[in-house]
């Protein structure tokens, strides 16, 4: 029986997809089966992100509307053996999916895999509801900014309405140098803002944005460890968080953030 975990936000844009693709990826390297669906109709994305865009022959609304087997319209990577990916409509017909319809192709692919992660349209408008509605947990992406904080507070109080075995927050696009100078607000203080469990914490790697992209996945950079935790501590309920600040401390540190001031 799979896991079934809905990524979502409260506002676009805070790298809600990214976080979605590079954990599958890493749940896939920890040697888990994990499927990737895109409940984003319309403005979908996720297969660019994981670069199969030309490979999508069969998506959601084609399963839903019984013009192929759900197996048909999966997308195996060519580089993760173990990691598939499920797109959404090419076009906008949120009108004829339901949130019953979703939770029966997740359904479908239950027994087939060990992870269901979902990526949810931002907002919580109707798509949103449609995709938290087929999760059993919930992860809510946010970003170190009042905006970003504020929409995900409101997304959290209405996912506490589910019967969610699990509510957390990944924090995305942290900058270590500005925590130390205390330019950012700490992840600590974010967490106790939402009352929620820190899940992980992504420091703001200009590679993840540069190469997410094209398709491609950091493998060594600080947001590829970052990644690596975070998955860690998705399988097995750890509490590690990634330090952003860490490259910024000491003499070689304070020539880091003078440079990253100047960039």
């Amino acid at each position: 029986m799979a896991r079934k975990i809905v990524l979502t936000s409260g506002k676009g844009g805070v790298g809600k997809t990214t976080i979605c693709a590079n954990l599958g990826l890493r749940l896939s390297n920890l040697g888990f089966r994990v499927v990737l669906m895109d409940i984003d109709i319309g403005l979908n994305n996720l297969d660019v992100v994981m670069g199969v865009e030309n490979k999508v022959v069969f998506d959601l609304a084609d399963v839903i509307a019984g013009k192929c087997r759900v197996k048909q319209a999966l997308i195996a990577d060519r580089r993760y053996p173990s990691l598939y990916i499920l797109p959404s409509a090419q076009i906008n017909s949120s009108l004829r999916i339901s949130a019953e319809n979703v939770k029966s192709v997740v359904n479908m692919l239950d027994s087939s895999f060990d992870y269901i992660l979902l990526d949810c349209p931002a907002g919580v408008d109707e798509g949103f509801h449609r995709a938290v509605y087929a999760a059993d947990e919930a992860i809510v992406v946010v970003t170190p900014h009042i905006s970003s904080i504020r929409d995900a507070d409101k997304v959290l109080s209405i996912l506490s309405t589910y019967n969610l075995s699990s509510k957390s927050i990944v924090i995305n696009r942290v900058r270590g140098d500005l925590l130390l100078s205390g330019e950012m607000i700490s992840v600590e203080k974010i967490a106790e803002l939402l009352h929620a469990k820190i899940l992980g914490v992504i420091p703001d790697d200009d590679e993840i944005s540069t190469l997410s992209t094209l398709g491609v996945f950091a493998s060594s950079s600080s947001g590829a460890r970052a990644f690596s935790i975070l998955a860690e501590n998705v399988h097995n309920g750890s509490k590690k968080v990634y330090d952003c600040t860490q490259k910024y401390k000491g003499l070689v540190g304070l020539i880091r953030r003078n440079i990253k001031r100047r960039v």
